[in-house]
């Protein structure tokens, strides 16, 4: 037997087993790993671009040439995916006086004394601006990725563009992968049971109460559950 949960918002309703509530919906979980294994894929080649102790990995990813052919076309399927994200999410991601409450408390979050945050919604303080981080800098890789596939194109009077280009390009690299690994650290360790959300959809009841509760009050308000 399995009970339905309350969709929220834009989400179809979709079975889930008892105990448990749906997070994210399939189209979700698939833009979501669309963005992600797309986004891996151009940060090993990049970094084996990046530097000669590094380009084992395009070696490992099919050779140097392979790498360098398939980084941009993988580029366009990584923006492809960030910008499905953005028309998902980004009604979801606007910064509330919660989530500047959040972030005065951000000590309690890092040493996991959840009980002492204030009360969370479907996402925290915290995914939002990764949310966000991911967004701009996609959009910085995307223009200046263009640039630099396309060279030929850029006139030699604005060759200052290309130089403006790579600079933006190894910049923005360089803070989604510090976004990256927060976020895989916030996914697999901050919230336990966040990572398979996005495999599954569902999570259990105690994680919704215990990282966002707003969120399940929000789904079922103060009334207990039917199982």
């Amino acid at each position: 037997m399995t009970v339905t949960a309350p969709p929220y918002r834009e989400h179809p309703a979709q079975a889930v087993p008892p105990g448990r509530i749906l997070r994210y919906s399939f189209r979700e979980r698939v833009v979501h790993w669309l963005a992600a294994l797309s986004y891996i894929y151009c940060l090993l080649t990049g970094l084996a671009f990046w530097s000669p102790w590094l380009f084992w990995l395009a070696i490992a990813l099919g050779g140097g040439q392979i790498s360098r052919m398939l980084h941009p076309w993988i580029g366009l399927i990584f923006i492809a995916g960030v910008l499905q994200m953005y028309g998902l999410w980004a009604r979801q991601m606007g910064i509330t006086d919660d989530d500047r409450a959040w972030f005065r408390s951000m000590r309690y979050y890092i040493r996991n004394e959840d009980d002492k945050m204030p009360p969370v919604g479907r996402y925290n303080a915290g995914q939002k601006l990764l949310f966000w981080g991911f967004f701009v800098c996609g959009i910085l890789l995307f223009l200046s990725g263009l640039v630099l596939w396309f060279p030929e194109y850029i006139p030699w009077s604005l060759r200052w563009l290309r130089y403006t280009a790579i600079l933006i390009h190894a910049s923005s690299a360089l803070l989604t992968i510090g976004l990256f690994l927060i976020h895989v650290y916030m996914g697999v360790f901050a919230e336990r049971g966040a990572f398979d959300s996005v495999i599954y959809g569902d999570v259990t009841e105690d994680f919704a109460k215990r990282f966002h509760p707003a969120w399940y009050k929000e789904l079922f308000g103060s009334a207990p559950r039917r199982k």
